[in-house]
């Protein structure tokens, strides 16, 4: 079963339907983790309440809480940061953001490991060692690694293998490096907790038997260096690409939202994640109850933080769904309501559409980062936009640290077709956007105009959520 319309950006990622569905601009459909490995530890548990407690310590934190960063999206202003300020780039890979922990007991030597998830849930694995980087017969001590699970598809044989994608770190061997910079984090990830590992995968190739996953540690360059990531680094992915990931190289790890981190897409593909909410039409002949059989109104809710323990939603706006597509939604006998949902936005219905829900997120985009992620919409920078700016942005750095500049080095052939990657103007001076037609949907191109506008809030619905029978038009709550 496959989707006519072409509207799409990414592939549907349903629990029932991920196998079936794709979109236009994805030329294949790679396999999606339903279930990450290891032993749940019961939530509000003794043992949770003490772990959330040791990471919490380790990361010199106040109170327990995901300790992960999180990046902002990328936008023309970014341009000028990348080149007045020293970044490191790599291929954003589509995949479980994780955190992974090694739990050492110096007394008895007993090494115990866990992933932790964005829900802050923690689950213990087994059958994997790490051992010390000066001691190969002793064991690393506490160390929390920054990583993204994936499942990679060899091209010949099309063996999957769950591979854990490593890039920064938080602690390692009990030393926190977290006020370091990039390049040292880096070192010491590559240094005390990679290559150790992987010289005694190779003394002992038996043990990959037992092994949850596969390890490595992703390769991240320079930022100027962004056409071989293009060009090279992406093409030879075995699993899917969302985009790219700047880091500042000095700047400290810094729990949450973290602005010297960047995301990078192309504009068409910036997403946002939101909380599905359904309203149903009354029925005609009792108009105090919702019609369970027509279709609803799909609103976007927008999370506005927790308040006293409690995610806060406010709506936001509604996300468009076609007939077909509702008909779909219904036969996946899935539940939708109240549900993370990606969704982009198409320039064609000047609507946000559907890509796929996102069960790993506890909440979606907090209502800054998607004013943030629409004005990167308005206000993107597509590939060939970077790719004009890597001759500035490497004659910048290294000017920065008094090398010789690459002057002998011709500009890119795109920064003529594309100038304002070489100079654009502030936000505040640009001129406005052209109107939008006052009839039919507006052209492709003046997608950034379209996308910043607001229609004010919908009218409060005087039915409820869904609610009712447990099975309803054959979908279940």
């Amino acid at each position: 079963m496959r989707l006519d319309c072409d509207k799409f950006g990414k592939v549907w990622q349903f629990q029932v339907l991920s196998s079936e569905l794709t979109a236009s601009r994805t030329t294949h459909l790679m396999p999606v983790i339903k279930d990450l490995p290891g032993v749940l530890v019961p939530r509000n548990s003794e043992q949770e309440s003490w772990l959330k407690a040791h990471v919490a310590k380790l990361c010199h934190m106040d109170y327990p809480r995901f300790p992960g960063s999180q990046p902002v999206s990328f936008g023309v202003r970014d341009l000028t940061k990348l080149e007045n300020e020293d970044y490191w780039v790599c291929e954003k890979s589509d995949g479980v953001r994780v955190l992974f922990l090694i739990h050492t007991d110096v007394t008895t030597k007993d090494q115990t490991l866990y992933i932790i998830d964005r829900h802050n849930t923690y689950r213990q694995l087994s059958g994997i060692f790490f051992p010390h980087h000066a001691d190969p017969m002793m064991p690393l001590r506490n160390t929390l690694i920054d990583g993204e699970l994936v499942i990679d598809v060899d091209p010949r044989t099309k063996k999957e293998t769950l591979r854990l994608l490593t890039f920064d770190c938080l602690v390692v061997d009990d030393q926190n490096v977290m006020s370091r910079p990039l390049d040292k984090r880096y070192g010491r990830l590559t240094e005390w907790f990679y290559k150790p590992y992987a010289q005694m995968m190779r003394d002992h190739p038996h043990m990959a038997a037992s092994q949850p996953f596969d390890i490595k540690v992703k390769e991240i360059t320079f930022s100027y260096h962004i056409e071989k990531v293009f060009a090279v680094d992406i093409p030879a992915l075995q699993h899917d690409n969302d985009g790219l990931i700047y880091t500042c190289v000095n700047t400290p790890y810094t729990p949450g939202t973290d602005p010297n981190i960047m995301k990078w897409k192309p504009p068409s593909e910036n997403s946002i994640d939101f909380k599905l909410v359904l309203r149903f039409p009354p029925m005609r002949n009792q108009p105090d109850k919702p019609d369970f059989h027509a279709k609803p109104i799909f609103l976007l809710y927008v999370w506005c933080g927790d308040e006293r323990g409690v995610p806060k939603y406010e709506q936001y706006d509604e996300m468009y769904v076609e007939d077909d597509e509702w008909e779909k939604l219904k036969a996946s006998r899935e539940q939708i309501d109240d549900r993370i949902v990606e969704v982009h936005w198409d320039p064609v219905v000047s609507h946000w559409r559907m890509m796929r829900f996102r069960d790993d997120k506890p909440n979606g985009n907090h209502k800054s980062v998607v004013e943030n992620i629409i004005q990167s919409i308005v206000d993107g920078v597509e590939k060939e936009a970077l790719l004009a700016r890597s001759n500035a942005i490497r004659n910048a750095w290294k000017a920065r640290h008094g090398q010789p500049q690459s002057s002998s080095v011709p500009q890119h052939p795109l920064a003529q077709q594309y100038p304002h990657a070489q100079q654009h103007p502030p936000p505040s001076m640009r001129p406005p956007p052209p109107p939008l037609p006052k009839s039919g949907p507006p052209p492709v191109q003046q997608h950034p105009a379209a996308a910043d506008l607001r229609y004010g809030p919908l009218a409060q619905s005087p039915w409820s959520k869904v609610s009712g029978p447990a099975v309803v038009a054959g979908m279940k709550r």
